[in-house]
């Protein structure tokens, strides 16, 4: 049994790594978060030491390195703001335990050279939650387009993810760039991992638009051209289906084929978890193409492309 702790305790995401951390059979001794709405934890683990302030949480894991074995941290979950990941690892390297983020990694892709060297300055391991690459119906697609002969005619990918969210993202970190990465980081980072996992490298890349609550563009791959389109407003999800009350919109084609990868994600998390106590899990060099790209779209001017390049829902905004 492993001992692990957890930052952002109160965040959407921590009830995935308190399920991950008790089914795979370790035990949380602490947790940080400085908002107190800290109940979800008696859902997972009844005896969790909790701190509000993170000066407190340190000298409590201090102290417990100094102890036996048994007793000191092992792991560290974050699951912090975005633009606080980069701190939290270090802190877990630097009190001998193996950090375990979700995405993204960092903001910038220089960051991850700099943990890279902390890594072998440590001996301790950083670990990315890429649990998409474990999802069986994008293990069977990668495994079908990586099988195709060299030089077959590229594919054409559309990525389209509408995600509703209300006026309070933008009054939270979320809405803040240099806290959350923005759009294409905070919520399209998961999918640019994973089509550059399944199609390739970035060959060339265009942003097309660029808005607090929606961005678009394509992407050059080395075995596909990506039109893809991500945004927060309900107004952009189509009609028929805002009509069925839904609030999120998700869609992969390939070549006009619907890829459906919309089930499956309860226990990914998990997945993740039990390749990385095997010692398998996705480390800072599978986390660096993402990376690097969300902070390129970023950082990339808005081009008014038009023609096929273009996702449709780019050319409705306009």
């Amino acid at each position: 049994m492993k001992n692990f702790a957890i930052t952002g305790v109160a965040g959407y995401i921590a009830p995935r790594h308190l399920q991950a951390i008790r089914d795979t059979g370790n035990r949380l001794i602490a947790a940080l978060d400085p908002h107190d709405a800290v109940g979800v934890l008696d859902r997972y683990f009844d005896d969790v030491s909790y701190y509000r302030e993170f000066e407190r949480f340190d000298r409590a894991i201090e102290k417990l390195r100094r102890r036996s074995e048994e007793e000191r941290l092992h792991y560290l979950s974050i699951c912090a703001p975005n633009y606080l990941h980069d701190a939290h690892i270090r802190f877990a390297l630097r009190v001998g335990a193996d950090a375990i983020c979700e995405k993204p990694l960092v903001l910038n892709p220089w960051n991850l050279d700099a943990l890279a060297e902390l890594e072998a300055e440590t001996g301790r391991r950083v670990y990315n939650i890429l649990q998409l690459r474990l999802h069986p119906s994008i293990v069977a697609l990668r495994d079908r387009i990586r099988a195709e002969p060299a030089g077959k005619k590229r594919h054409v990918v559309d990525l389209t993810y509408i995600t509703s969210r209300g006026r309070w993202y933008a009054v939270s970190w979320k809405g803040a760039q240099d806290k959350s990465g923005g759009i294409a980081t905070n919520i399209g980072i998961h999918f640019f991992d994973m089509l550059a996992w399944i199609f390739g490298g970035v060959k060339e890349m265009q942003v097309h638009l660029s808005e607090p609550t929606r961005a678009g563009g394509v992407l050059e791959l080395e075995r596909a051209t990506v039109r893809w389109f991500l945004s927060l407003d309900k107004r952009d999800i189509p009609e028929e289906q805002r009509n069925k009350g839904r609030t999120t919109y998700r869609s992969l084609t390939i070549g006009g084929e619907e890829v459906e990868f919309s089930d499956g994600f309860a226990d990914l998390h998990t997945a993740v978890y039990r390749e990385i106590l095997a010692g398998r899990g996705f480390g800072i060099d599978d986390a660096r193409a993402s990376v690097t790209l969300a902070h390129d779209i970023r950082e990339a001017p808005v081009v008014r492309a038009g023609g096929d390049r273009t996702h449709p829902f780019v050319v409705r905004t306009r």
